[in-house]
């Protein structure tokens, strides 16, 4: 952990502050002292995704550190030099304007007027937000002043709309700041240089009919923070994606499927190439054994489906992997370990990343992950931790297999 001090500011976008937290999780896993910040709207807002005080709460809870939320409490900061580097996170159309005028107007702008360090901004605004002229015109001449900004994301958007506009990746964010701070080691992000690597993740789908279909609550957040922290160490990734709302992580090669059945081809035919894989895609291990060509009606009586196996990927993968490096995933209710060492031999793995949903704040949908990793030596438990970090973690892991 670097000895600085960040001051992480959040003003509005409420729809993105849960992604703010991960962003706030991985850079106070970096650095030793981070200042957390929230404008008064911030700190006086309850919304519809979440009340002031819980978020608030949160922000001590990740940096032990009391919110500066006064300008009161703000005013030193500048004057006396506090902060090392200044990040807001995320930052609106309406901030982005203000800071671009030099309109002091709440204390995080007086914060960003008086900083004496280095400024990061990360905008999150609908995409029509984002690509109109003034937008651009003020991130022109932010940058011209010397303001870091990381690029928004594309996406699935608050309004619905697809495009460009999401707040970056929380652990892109952090690398950005890593990389400020002269603290990324070049050598970690060319490690993998050379290698490639097949990614399996999100859901597939198993149609019923042309209306209706058999999935699972995965979101593939896991899997891509995977791909994307392979790809940051210089590896050559190749993500298969189920469906899915997120981003391509910066890097990354993305073959899109809906099937088990296709994911099966696009997998198996990309690790023909590869030098390892990491599968973490929620696979369904039954598909309908007919699908109607129309919409099935509903009867008097009950109806039945019959299931047949799909083809096991993983398993394909470990017969044929020979030296090569295979990673799995057990997401498991009950029996955790035993069942995860019994995938671990079936499947060949070299490890796999065992996580339950009895775990809280573990599966899916969230921002964060509890996972241990076993392989045939043992077993690593991690603590909770953003996903980011645990890809992370997953890449030193694969990294240190592959010397």
């Amino acid at each position: 952990m670097e000895h600085k001090t960040v001051g992480f500011a959040v003003c509005g976008s409420f729809c993105t502050h849960h992604r703010a937290m991960e962003a706030l999780e991985a850079v106070k896993a970096r650095y030793d002292h981070v200042i957390p910040i929230v404008s008064e709207v911030v700190a006086d807002t309850d919304t519809r995704f979440g009340t002031a005080h819980d978020l608030m709460r949160e922000m001590e809870r990740i940096c032990d550190h009391r919110v500066i939320a006064t300008q009161k409490e703000a005013e030193p900061i500048g004057p006396k030099g506090l902060l090392d580097l200044l990040i807001i996170a995320p930052c609106t159309g309406s901030t982005l304007g203000k800071l671009a005028c030099g309109i002091a107007d709440n204390l995080l702008l007086t914060t960003y007027l008086s900083a004496r360090c280095p400024v990061v901004v990360s905008p999150a605004m609908d995409l029509d937000m984002y690509a109109h002229p003034a937008t651009q015109e003020n991130l022109r001449r932010l940058a011209e002043r010397g303001v870091r900004i990381v690029q928004p994301a594309e996406g699935e958007l608050a309004s619905g709309l697809t495009g460009k506009g999401r707040m970056a990746e929380p652990a892109d964010i952090a690398a950005f700041v890593g990389q400020l701070f002269g603290g990324e080691n070049p050598e970690k992000k060319k490690s993998l240089q050379g290698r490639r690597f097949v990614v399996t993740a999100g859901a597939t789908i198993e149609a019923i009919d042309p209306v209706r279909f058999i999935s699972n609550h995965s979101t593939g957040k896991m899997g891509y923070a995977i791909a994307g922290a392979l790809a940051a160490r210089g590896g050559d990734v190749t993500l298969v994606s189920g469906r899915t709302a997120l981003p391509t992580p910066a890097g990354v090669q993305r073959t899109d499927v809906l099937s088990a059945a296709e994911m099966y081809d696009a997998a198996t035919a990309a690790f023909d190439r590869a030098d390892g894989a990491v599968m973490c895609a929620a696979v369904a291990d039954y598909t309908p054994d007919t699908v109607s060509e129309t919409k099935i009606k509903k009867c008097g009586g009950e109806m039945c489906i019959t299931l047949r196996r799909t083809r096991d990927i993983a398993a394909e993968l470990g017969a044929r992997k020979g030296s090569r490096l295979l990673v799995g995933f057990a997401l498991e209710t009950h029996d955790e370990q035993a069942n995860a060492e019994a995938k671990l031999a079936k499947k060949n793995f070299d490890f796999i990343v065992l996580n339950s949903l009895r775990d809280a704040g573990a599966g899916f949908r969230g921002d964060t992950n509890k996972v241990t990793f076993i392989d045939r030596s043992g077993r690593e438990e991690l603590p909770l931790m953003p996903k980011s970090e645990v890809a992370e973690r997953i890449a030193d892991k694969i990294e240190s297999l592959l010397k």
